[in-house]
């Protein structure tokens, strides 16, 4: 994929199936002061109360979706949405669109060299518009079922479930730019994020250069 393009800065998609501990990858980024992108916390915070998504997602879903304390149920939402092909098509209809506004605006907020835009089902929705490199968080499938039954409550048959909405670990991994390995402790990600921000800064400096080069036509331009 296209390293970097003139006037914006190199996305990198962080992507990874359910428990592959996407999050930690994304804050170790962000602890090395790089701006972070998270399209779940976009989901969450336009889903609060009050915001155009949460009217539009009870609209869709009716009363039973939301808590006594006015909230959303998510737990609720996510089971529905997993369970019926239809239902999961109709909140992506009325989130995505919300969401990869709200993603363009952040993005075009970024000041750090490069930007770590996070979305789980990345290469599954096909949202490569505007990323630059795909960085799969890689981690054994068996793994990802332990993790998330650990904290989520959900039973192992619910979160193999889950999986088989995704793409699977090989098919993932094929389509990958870069990957980080995940399957380990979580002082093991530090290192290897370390050495992946040394990559991205040294492609979003040549990007930057080639494209302050680049004439009024789009070419780099001749020596005179």
């Amino acid at each position: 994929m296209a390293e970097g393009t003139s006037g914006k800065p190199l996305v990198i998609g962080l992507t990874g199936g359910i428990g592959s501990g996407k999050s930690a990858v994304a804050n170790a980024f962000a602890a090395a002061s790089i701006n972070v992108t998270d399209t779940d916390a976009l989901a969450h915070a336009l889903t609060a109360p009050g915001e155009r998504g949460y009217e539009e997602v009870l609209a869709a879903f009716g009363p039973d979706f939301r808590q006594t304390g006015g909230t959303i149920d998510r737990a609720a939402l996510r089971r529905l949405v997993f369970a019926d092909a239809a239902a999961r098509a109709r909140l992506e209809a009325i989130l995505h669109p919300l969401i990869r506004s709200a993603a363009r605006h952040e993005v075009a907020a970024w000041t750090s060299p490069y930007g770590v835009l996070v979305v789980p089902l990345l290469l599954e929705r096909g949202g490569l518009d505007g990323v630059d490199r795909v960085l799969v968080v890689d981690c054994p499938e068996d793994e990802q079922v332990r993790r998330v039954v650990a904290r989520s409550g959900l039973t192992e048959a619910d979160v193999r479930a889950i999986m088989a909405t995704q793409l699977s670990r090989g098919e993932r991994l094929a389509r990958a730019d870069d990957t980080l390995d995940n399957a380990g402790p979580l002082s093991a990600i530090a290192p290897q994020v370390s050495a992946l921000d040394l990559r991205y800064r040294a492609l979003a400096a040549a990007s930057a250069y080639v494209a302050g080069a680049q004439g009024d036509d789009g070419l780099i331009p001749d020596d005179e």
